[in-house]
């Protein structure tokens, strides 16, 4: 990952906008909190998926979905290259490119689970708004991390809505679990760039899923909710 010395830090103008995204990053790449959070969130569908696995078996062949990118993949390490040359990396104009020849890590306690799953027969599919035309490298990269049944019919990408590849996917399968960093990743409800307080609302209505059937992991790099506003403390005081 490329770095910058202080004095490359002291060069940089003052207006470079995608600095203000530091400090997420750091979150999302380095601290041992989000690996801890990753860590735990598989550990619990493993657990969940054991449980799952031990009652009679649906009349329908199960599945687990899961997205890739931040939930399967970490690709930190291009935003971070981005945030350091001043490029505002949500414009993803540079998302192509990684997709051929980027190398992302896997996200901590993803493949075992997936070699777990595996192991007990239960159909594997990743849907990814990665693009359709650049699936040949998105399916080399997942084969060269391992990951357990990776092929043109499991791995499914921005061909259409989620929820239409999802419904697919329910035409042959029972969708047991679904994991995503995005609430999009698991109800068309979500979608249409709802508000932060209608999305939280939402989040409240279908909060028997999470950790059951629904797993979702930590994203601080982006998302909707980053224009959402602040709620700030109104004491009378001021800091300056």
């Amino acid at each position: 990952m490329p770095t910058l010395s202080l004095s490359a830090y002291a060069a940089e103008p003052a207006s470079c906008a995608p600095k203000s995204y530091e400090m997420a990053l750091k979150y999302q790449q380095q601290s041992a909190e989000v690996m801890a959070l990753q860590l735990q969130t598989y550990r619990l569908a493993t657990e969940r998926l054991a449980e799952k696995i031990a009652k009679p078996s649906p009349a329908t062949k199960p599945a687990v979905v899961l997205d890739l990118d931040e939930t399967v993949l970490d690709n930190s390490a291009l935003l971070v290259r981005d945030m350091q040359q001043c490029h505002d990396f949500t414009t993803w104009d540079t998302w192509g490119e990684w997709e051929k020849t980027g190398r992302p890590k896997l996200i901590p306690g993803a493949k075992a689970f997936l070699d777990f799953a595996n192991q007990h027969q239960i159909s594997i599919y990743y849907v990814s708004d990665r693009s359709q035309d650049n699936k040949s490298y998105t399916l080399a990269t997942l084969k060269a991390l391992g990951l357990p049944q990776v092929s043109a019919n499991s791995v499914l990408l921005d061909t259409g809505s989620k929820v239409q590849r999802r419904e697919a996917i329910e035409k042959t399968h029972q969708i047991i679990m679904l994991f995503g960093d995005s609430l999009a990743d698991f109800a068309g409800v979500f979608k249409n760039h709802k508000p932060a307080t209608e999305q939280r609302q939402l989040v409240q209505d279908q909060q028997k899923h999470f950790g059951d059937d629904w797993f979702i992991l930590p994203n601080a790099s982006y998302g909707s909710w980053s224009t959402a506003t602040l709620n700030s403390w109104n004491s009378g005081q001021t800091t300056r």
